[in-house]
C-alpha cells in the first residue's frame, strides 16, 4: 500500500517559498482568521517565515482562532499507564525492549482500580489510557482495563471519558475497542519521514511504517469517529513534520469526511537507556516550537491541540496562549505511579517512566495557575456522551459553533470540581473566574441556563451539561 505522505512534494514546498515576502505571509495569516484552515503551500510559507513582526501577528492570530473555536477554556486530563512491557525497540523510548535495566510492570485490574481511585480523589474526570505493545496487553487486556476504569467510582469521583493511546491494531480489534466506550483513539506516527522512521524503529511490530501510518484509516473503518494524531518533534525536521501532519489531516478528511479530533505536539525528552532521547537528531528551539504550535492552530483550526507535561511549567504557560486546547496535569508515566506517589515513604522498587516529565505541578496547582491566566479549566465530556463526535462535532467546530457548548460546560465542570475538591483559596479564585467567563457567553438563553445549572450544582446535583 503506497504512503499518502508525498515526501518529494513536502521538500519542494519547503524549498520554494524561502523568499516569500512578509506581505505574503501576512495575507495568509489574515485568511486563516476566517477559520477555513490552510493549504500545504500556505503552511510552508509560514513555516519558513522568520520576520519577527509577522511572527507576532501569527501568534496573535493563533490565539484568536483558538478562542473563536473553543473559547478561553482548557480541557484537562491525566495519562494512565497500565503496562511498560513492550516488544518494540524504539530508540527514543524508555519502555523499549532493549532497556534491560527497566523494572517491568503490568498492572492488575485491582491495581488499575487503585490508580483510578487516586485520580478521582484529585478531581480528574478524563483519562488517557497508555500501554506498551506486548501480547499480554492486547485487546483483551484493554477491554478489561477499560471496564475496570469506568466502573471505579469513589466518593464524588468517576471517569466520564476514557481515551486510549495503544498500538496500531486490526479493524476487528478496533471494533472491539469501540464497543468498550472508547472516546478518542490516539496514536502518534512519531515521524512521517520514512527513512528516519525505519532508523528509530529497528525492530518489533512498530517498525512497519505503512501499517502504523494507516492505523487511523482502520480505526475509522471500525466506527471510531474521533482519532488523535501526532509526532515526536525532534526526530526529524519540524517543518517537514508539520506539513506531514497536515497531509494526514487532509487525507482523513478527504477519505472519511472527518479530520483528526486532536493533534499532539510532544518534543523528545530524555528517557532511561533510550539512545537518542537525550540527544535528539533535530532539536527544536523554544521559539520554533511556539511557531509550529501557532501554525498548526491556523492550519487545522477545528482540531484540539494537546500539550503534555514533557514541557516545563513556564513553557506550557507560554504555549497555551498560542492555540493549545487540551493539557495533561499531575502526570505519571510509570505503571502504578499515582498510587506510588501517595505511598512515597514506603520502600518500593523504582520503576522508570516512559520519558522525563518537566512539569511536576499537581492538578490543583495547574488549575490555579491557568485560572490566574484567564482560562477556564474544563473536565467536560458532554460531546462524547451526547454523540457530538466525528462529523457532527466537526460540523459545529469548523464554524466556531462548538464554543456555545464548550464554555458553559467548562464552567459547570469547574464549579463541580471546586465544590468537591477545591480548598478555600481555590474556591475564591474559581468563583471569580466563573463570574468573569459568564460574561463571554453571548447567547442569552444559554447564559441563563448556565446560571441555573451552576445554582443546581450548589444543591448537590452533579454531572450537568449542554
Amino acid at each position: 500500500m503506497p504512503s499518502f505522505i508525498d515526501e518529494s512534494l513536502i521538500h519542494a514546498l519547503l524549498k520554494e517559498p524561502k523568499f516569500a515576502s512578509p506581505k505574503t505571509a501576512e495575507n495568509i495569516i489574515q485568511k486563516a482568521l476566517m477559520l477555513k484552515g490552510l493549504s500545504l503551500e500556505e503552511t510552508a510559507i509560514l513555516l519558513n517565515c522568520q520576520d519577527k513582526r509577522v511572527l507576532a501577528k501569527l501568534f496573535r492570530a493563533a490565539r484568536k482562532v483558538k478562542e473563536a473555536i473553543y473559547g478561553r477554556r482548557l480541557v484537562i486530563f491525566a495519562p494512565l499507564y497500565i503496562s511498560n512491557f513492550c516488544v518494540n525497540n524504539c530508540l527514543y523510548c524508555g519502555f523499549r525492549r532493549g532497556n534491560l535495566a527497566l523494572a517491568r510492570k503490568r498492572l492488575t485490574l485491582d491495581e488499575i482500580r487503585g490508580e483510578v481511585r487516586v485520580l478521582e480523589e484529585q478531581g480528574h474526570k478524563r483519562i488517557l489510557l497508555e500501554t506498551g505493545e506486548e501480547p499480554k496487553a492486547g485487546i483483551g487486556f484493554l477491554e478489561r482495563a477499560i471496564r475496570a476504569i469506568y466502573s471505579t467510582k469513589y466518593g464524588r469521583g468517576e471517569i466520564r471519558r476514557l481515551n486510549v493511546n495503544a498500538p496500531a491494531m486490526s479493524v476487528a480489534n478496533f471494533r472491539r475497542l469501540k464497543k468498550c466506550g472508547l472516546g478518542t483513539y490516539q496514536l502518534f506516527q512519531e515521524t512521517y519521514h520514512r527513512e528516519t522512521y525505519e532508523k528509530v524503529h529497528p525492530s518489533g511490530p512498530k517498525s512497519d511504517f505503512i501499517y502504523h501510518l494507516f492505523a487511523m484509516h482502520r480505526a475509522q473503518k471500525a466506527g471510531i469517529d474521533d482519532v488523535g494524531i501526532g509526532v515526536l518533534f525532534g526526530l526529524y525536521d519540524y517543518k517537514f513534520e508539520v506539513l506531514a501532519l497536515l497531509s494526514h489531516a487532509l487525507e482523513l478528511e478527504q477519505r472519511f469526511g472527518v479530520g483528526p479530533h486532536t493533534i499532539s505536539v510532544p518534543r523528545i525528552e530524555p528517557a532511561s537507556n533510550a539512545p537518542i532521547a537525550g540527544n535528539p537528531p533535530y532539536p527544536i528551539p523554544d521559539t520554533d516550537f511556539k511557531k509550529l504550535v501557532a501554525i498548526l492552530r491556523l492550519a487545522v483550526p477545528y482540531t484540539g491541540l494537546i500539550l503534555s507535561t514533557r514541557e516545563s511549567a513556564k513553557m506550557r504557560d507560554e504555549v497555551i496562549g498560542l492555540g493549545i486546547s487540551q493539557i495533561s496535569a499531575g502526570s505519571k508515566t510509570v505503571p502504578g505511579g499515582y498510587k506510588a506517589s501517595e505511598n512515597r515513604n514506603r520502600k518500593r522498587k523504582k520503576v522508570s517512566g516512559q520519558f522525563s516529565i518537566s512539569d511536576n505541578r499537581s492538578l490543583a496547582e495547574v488549575i490555579r495557575d491557568i485560572s490566574k491566566r484567564g482560562y477556564s479549566p474544563s473536565f467536560c465530556t458532554a460531546c462524547y456522551r451526547l454523540g457530538r463526535v466525528g462529523a457532527d462535532f466537526m460540523d459545529m467546530a469548523k464554524p466556531g459553533l462548538i464554543k456555545n457548548f464548550c464554555l458553559p460546560n467548562s464552567l459547570l465542570t469547574y464549579k463541580e470540581y471546586l465544590l468537591d475538591y477545591g480548598d478555600k483559596a481555590a474556591k475564591k479564585l474559581g468563583e471569580k473566574v466563573i463570574k468573569r467567563h459568564l460574561k463571554d457567553i453571548t447567547n442569552r438563553k444559554i447564559k441563563e441556563k448556565t446560571i441555573d445549572k451552576l445554582a443546581e450544582l450548589e444543591t448537590g446535583n452533579r454531572d450537568l451539561y449542554f
